[in-house]
């Protein structure tokens, strides 16, 4: 008898029927008699199922489609399936005896929002395969940046940083088509989009919103009066439209943006939530006699009500999303907004330290707002102390943008502590009173590993999931029998490791960072990569291959970094040799290390 899945209509149950068949078609002998429901009683709030399980089928009922799906991937989880990395290859699918298939337990995830937003250089194959790991590792959202992902499509079929590829022509139109495709998978799933973000400014000032390119074309004279003027010019901040800021007290400016979001809402109506943000800069804010008179925040918070009232004057019940970053973690002195139900907090601490995770008990008071001369906070303290300043204006809806995997994670050679880091984090997401996270990232973020992602989704669905058993779990899986030879040198390279330095903070000539980085090297070129065991499979070997390859490109990260924490002449050509290994070896690791955001991250941050 075949295993049969039973659900209601609709593309996110079908599916997920699908992939339950499809693992427990591989799991359970040919002959084993299997008969699952999959069944949706609607409830708000968080994701929510229920699993009952038994030799004979039974039930996985969820709070949504999107819920039943978690709670397939769960239960697999739980019937010792791993999905270890984006892609099947990298999964673990062990064998079952009927009389093993036996689950009873409810689950409701810790936080609401779990999501990872695009960066880096992504093939489209990297962005839909991630998409697809997205609920099988927990998470609930993708965001993907801009109205189109171009430019980070743009950067891998052009090889930006990587010579030694070919570069390939793409196109916006060609953006377009893969965007169509993405959001096709994330539908199936029944994950929530979230778009946009960044470009809002540029377009207000007649710049299509692709990336953050320098504009070739000349600011028209007819919009020029918009852009914010700073030292007595209105014009594109550094050549960037995304990075130029508006003048928030033109009419005419709030104007224009306004109807850019009010437009685009009523076209995308899959669009769940919208980031509203403004430029991706800092201390180039409008100094204008007018908006000089009131604060940015202030201007922030008064033109998300002009957005609130025209989408409310067309029906449009789009949730959009404002952003505590740059001058904005200042919270306003007056305004308020309107109709708190639409809108979403999020915090996004761009600045912060990655040496330990939040401390919700030191928070100074926040520092006086100066007009262009701000300092970006680096102590976890100083970054809390604005979000509660916002706290105090705002209860509704929130959660944290953190980067963790987006510049970070480099400096930690091991992604063991970076991982523990993020565990940190979100243990600690209650008690700063929001209600989840999204992880802006790489989404080849994966050498030596995808640990820190397993850990960030397995501690957002499971609030109570303990960090030292989802490590040995992720190793056990994915190294086999190699697993504490694997687990003893990721956590020795990531002890000897800062991620700080990498990140640019602190001084370039850093003794201490010299002999930890000394030392690393020579840790990773004496580190003899085990063999897999008898046990293992296809995976494993993987694992073990990626591992000795990352102690080669950590050997040589390291002997640059010695090199320049020493002050050492060699310490660029030292770099340069980085840089060609990786070039070389990225058509056989693309999936697991973005070269151009590791090359742009150590010239634009460490100091290369």
């Amino acid at each position: 008898m075949p295993i049969i899945i039973d659900h209601a209509p609709g593309q996110v149950l079908s599916f997920a029927g699908e992939e339950l068949r499809h693992y427990l078609g591989r799991m359970l002998p040919e002959d084993a008699p299997v008969r699952v429901l999959l069944d949706v009683s609607p409830a708000p709030g968080s994701d929510a199922f229920t699993v009952d399980l038994t030799p004979a089928g039974g039930i996985i009922r969820g709070s949504s489609d999107r819920a039943v799906l978690l709670g397939v991937y769960d239960a697999l989880r739980r019937l010792g399936c791993r999905f270890l990395a984006p892609g099947r290859e990298n999964e673990l699918v062990p064998p079952l005896a009927p009389a093993e298939l036996r689950l009873r337990y409810g689950h409701t995830a810790a936080f609401f929002h779990r999501g990872v937003c695009i960066e880096g250089a992504d093939s489209p194959e990297n962005i839909l395969s991630f998409i697809d790991w997205l609920p099988k590792a927990g998470f609930n959202a993708f965001f993907l940046q801009f109205k189109s992902p171009y430019v980070f499509l743009r950067r891998w079929f052009s090889h930006e940083n990587d010579p030694s590829l070919p570069p390939e022509p793409f196109t916006p139109q060609d953006a377009e088509a893969v965007m169509d495709r993405a959001q096709a998978a994330i539908r199936r799933r029944g994950l929530m989009l979230h778009k946009v973000g960044h470009g809002w400014t540029g377009e207000a000032l007649g710049y299509p919103s692709l990336g953050w390119d320098a504009e070739v074309r000349p600011l028209s004279e007819r919009l020029r009066p918009l852009a914010a003027e700073v030292n007595g010019v209105r014009g594109l901040h550094g050549g960037v439209p995304a990075n130029t800021n508006l003048c928030l007290s033109s009419p005419a400016a709030r104007e224009r943006f306004a109807a850019l979001v009010t437009d685009y809402a009523r076209s995308n109506p899959a669009v769940d939530y919208l980031h509203i943000w403004l430029a991706d800069s800092f201390n180039n804010v409008c100094e204008c006699p007018a908006c000089q008179s009131t604060t940015l925040s202030d201007q922030y918070v008064e033109l998300l009500n002009d957005i609130d009232r025209r989408l409310t004057a067309e029906g449009l019940d789009t949730r959009l999303v404002f952003l505590l970053y740059q001058e904005l973690l200042w919270p306003p002195v007056r305004a308020r907004l309107n109709s708190p139900d639409r809108f979403v907090l999020m915090f996004a601490p761009i600045s912060r330290t990655f040496s330990r995770s939040y401390d919700a008990q030191a928070v100074p008071p926040i520092p006086p707002y100066v007009r262009n001369r701000i300092t970006l906070p680096g102590d976890l303290g100083e970054n809390l102390a604005f979000l509660r300043g916002w706290q105090k204006v705002f209860a509704g809806d929130s959660f944290v943008y953190d980067y963790p995997l987006g510049r970070a994670h480099y400096g930690d050679l091991g992604y063991v502590h970076i991982a523990r880091v993020i565990h940190g984090d979100v243990r600690r997401l209650g008690d700063l009173g929001l209600n989840g996270y999204i992880s802006c990232q790489e989404l080849r973020a994966g050498m030596p590993n995808f640990l820190p992602n397993y850990v960030m989704g397995r501690a957002l669905l499971d609030g109570g999931a303990d960090i030292d058993e989802i490590i040995g779990e992720y190793f056990s899986a994915a190294y086999g029998a190699a697993a504490p030879q694997a687990l003893a040198f990721l956590e020795e390279l990531s002890a000897l490791s800062r991620c700080d330095y990498v990140n640019g903070k602190g001084p370039r000539q850093d003794p201490d960072m010299a002999r930890r980085m000394d030392r690393a090297q020579a840790l990773c070129r004496t580190f003899a990569v085990p063999a897999p065991g008898p046990a293992d499979g296809p995976a494993q070997a993987g694992f073990l291959t990626r591992l000795g390859y990352h102690a080669q490109y950590a050997a040589r990260l390291a002997a640059a970094l010695a090199a320049l924490a020493r002050g050492d002449g060699q310490a660029g050509a030292r770099w340069d040799e980085l840089c060609r290994f990786i070039g070389q070896g990225e058509t056989a690791f693309q999936p697991w290390l973005d070269v151009y955001r590791v090359i742009d991250v150590t010239h634009n941050y460490t100091g290369f």
